[in-house]
């Protein structure tokens, strides 16, 4: 193989295989440079909607898409498995090897040279060392954490169904850890998915049978975004029949119960975290890097690492600073956004010996999906600073846009405008939630 500079990216979220498609298309394409992609699992699916695979009103299988086949159209290699370690001097990174189900080796352990290596390896649940959460939480870190969680939810409405049928208790209560984003639209696709089973058969089990509770530490929901949007969003929630519990740390987790701190004891037969999250440990073991307290690779403002010029960390896994603020950037998917496309100036002036573009983040706003039912948020506006409150159908637009405009930047305009096509035939075609 030609020697071409090698530029190595690990991890194919959302900014990570952003990242690689523009590379490819601009640097692979013309043999500028050598493309590879590095991710444990073989399909990418947008994070963001794993809390919807969850519930069952989204299809995983028709959302995903499949590395290998999205390398052989934009230009870069795909390697299969997870990275263990660092080799800064050698310029390596080693690859564990691949096991099937079974635990038989399929793939040994591997090296990979690089001349440019960007980590962006997202982040995973942050449980703060809560007793009991690691054996009886579901966590929503992954695609297959997704499923999972959806398989259970049928089983637990199926054997609800049935004791309902037999006139036995049913109830069925379900609490959610942490009222962020991802822990405030969950419970809304989760009271969707207990008001439609009914439909296909389901027919014993009520909606008020299914008993959602959300719980957050601090004093309201939504803590990190603006307080208009938050009362909004706990409006919406007590409208849905949710219960709301401010203020409430959980000091434990059993089986079948959540400890608060106070003492409190609630029953919960399926217990999801989501509050907070840290980037993999793993990253805290590399030798040569400087890492905070949440795992994360400290880079500077040009998403290189505080001590190697040719390692870059991007996306929820790095601390980068803010400049004129002692706030990092936040970990958000529009920030990654953001990030992979001034990441893919800076790797093509690295080749042409030109300057890095740092990173300045540009905060658009936020916007919080209840399902079907409604979506509120806020806008930012470039010009005057102030924030716009929208809610309603145009915010359900905006938040619409956010997936689509990944979508273009992994398949362009024309390809996008043909998979939404596809996608309204689906919802036409199939049951508006996934029943297996």
């Amino acid at each position: 193989m030609e020697n071409l500079h090698h530029i190595v990216v690990v991890g194919g979220g959302a900014g990570g295989l952003e990242l690689v498609t523009r590379l490819g298309n601009k640097l692979g394409k013309k043999r500028k440079a050598r493309i590879t992609l590095v991710d444990a699992g073989l399909t990418h699916v947008w994070k963001p909607l794993l809390h919807e695979v969850a519930s069952g009103s989204l299809d995983a299988n028709a959302n995903e898409i499949n590395y290998r086949a999205h390398a052989s159209k934009h230009h870069y290699e795909f390697q299969l498995g997870r990275m263990a370690d660092l080799d800064q001097i050698g310029r390596h990174v080693m690859i564990a090897p691949f096991l099937d189900d079974e635990g038989n080796e399929v793939v040994p352990e591997r090296r990979i040279h690089y001349d440019t290596l960007v980590i962006a390896v997202g982040s995973t649940a942050n449980d703060f060392g809560t007793p009991g959460a690691q054996d009886h939480c579901i966590f929503l870190d992954s695609l297959p954490q997704a499923r999972h969680f959806h398989n259970r939810l049928l089983n637990a409405f199926l054997s609800k169904n049935h004791e309902a049928q037999c006139d036995t208790s049913h109830n069925l209560p379900i609490t959610i850890i942490g009222a962020g984003a991802t822990g405030v639209e969950l419970a809304a696709e989760l009271r969707l998915a207990s008001r439609e089973l009914p439909v296909y058969g389901m027919n014993h089990l009520r909606a008020e049978d299914v008993s959602i509770t959300v719980i957050e530490a601090a004093d309201r929901i939504l803590p990190a975004l603006p307080a208009r949007i938050s009362a909004a969003a706990a409006r919406e929630l007590e409208h849905q029949n949710v219960k709301v519990l401010n203020g409430q740390p959980v000091n434990e987790i059993t089986q079948s119960t959540v400890i608060m701190k106070d003492g409190t004891e609630l029953n919960s037969e399926m217990t999801i975290w989501a509050a907070g999250i840290k980037a993999p440990a793993f990253l805290s073991e590399l030798e040569g890097l400087e890492t905070n307290k949440g795992n994360q690779i400290r880079v500077r403002q040009t998403l290189q690492s505080t001590t190697d010029d040719n390692v870059f960390a991007f996306g929820d896994c790095a601390e980068c600073p803010q400049p004129d603020s002692d706030q990092p950037v936040p970990p958000r998917a529009q920030s990654a956004h953001q990030q992979a496309d001034t990441l893919f100036k800076s790797l093509c002036h690295r080749l042409d010996g030109k300057d890095l573009v740092p990173f300045v983040y540009n905060d658009h706003g936020s916007l919080i999906n209840f399902s079907r039912y409604t979506t509120v948020g806020n806008l930012m506006g470039n010009l005057s600073g102030r924030s716009l409150y929208i809610e309603g159908r145009v915010a359900r637009l905006f938040y619409t846009s956010l997936y689509r405009m990944h979508q273009v930047a992994l398949h362009g305009l024309v390809r996008t405008g043909v998979i939404w096509l596809m996608d309204r035939i689906s919802r036409a075609m199939h049951p508006r939630l996934k029943l297996h």
